[in-house]
């Protein structure tokens, strides 16, 4: 069952909301919710529309590797909303449901690589509170990453709880795109 959102999701009309509904419709088929909370606040709004446009450019850390991190922080804090989305996103990159299904689980699963491990480790060391992440982890992955790397995919996982943390807290939930995994993702306008 759904639960309605804290907010409405019928926000006051702007040019920049227009523009992102039309966007979305035009990539996804429907609008974004988290989009529609924050056009409340045309600033928030603002000022989110260019961080994503900025990550989107971030490529130091291969995708999987990123996207397994960010679903990470996603369980880790419960954000159905971004569970749903991120694994929509995940597996329209290629990465295989089963994987991204056994997020939860890695440390049971055969899926991951060690490289892979050591990220939704630091991912979910990170996204508790308080952060446990340790200096073992960062050598860790220092094994396989640049610095550079590790700092993309530290940023990452602070972008996602961000994410999760406001759509959690305004009561946004699935939208149901894990069902239209088979909808390709396709280039920004």
């Amino acid at each position: 069952m759904k639960v309605t959102a804290r907010i409405s999701l019928t926000p006051p009309s702007s040019a920049l909301h227009q523009k992102i509904e039309r966007h979305f419709h035009r990539r996804l088929g429907t609008a974004l919710e988290p989009m529609r909370a924050m056009a409340h606040q045309q600033q928030v709004l603002a000022t989110i529309v260019e961080l994503e446009k900025n990550v989107a450019g971030w490529n130091a850390v291969e995708q999987e590797l990123k996207e397994l991190a960010a679903m990470a922080a996603a369980f880790g804090i419960g954000c159905s909303w971004c569970i749903d989305y991120g694994y929509w996103v995940s597996v329209s990159h290629g990465i295989p449901e089963n994987k991204v299904e056994a997020i939860t689980a890695w440390r049971d699963s055969d899926l991951f690589t060690d490289l892979e491990r050591r990220v939704l480790a630091y991912a979910e060391a990170m996204t508790e509170t308080p952060p446990t992440v340790t200096d073992e982890m960062v050598f860790g992955l220092l094994q396989d990453l640049t610095e550079a790397q590790v700092v993309e995919l530290t940023a990452i996982v602070a972008v996602e709880n961000q994410r999760a943390r406001l759509n959690a807290a305004l009561g946004l939930t699935s939208q149901g795109f894990k069902e239209r995994c088979e909808i390709p993702v396709t280039g920004d306008d």
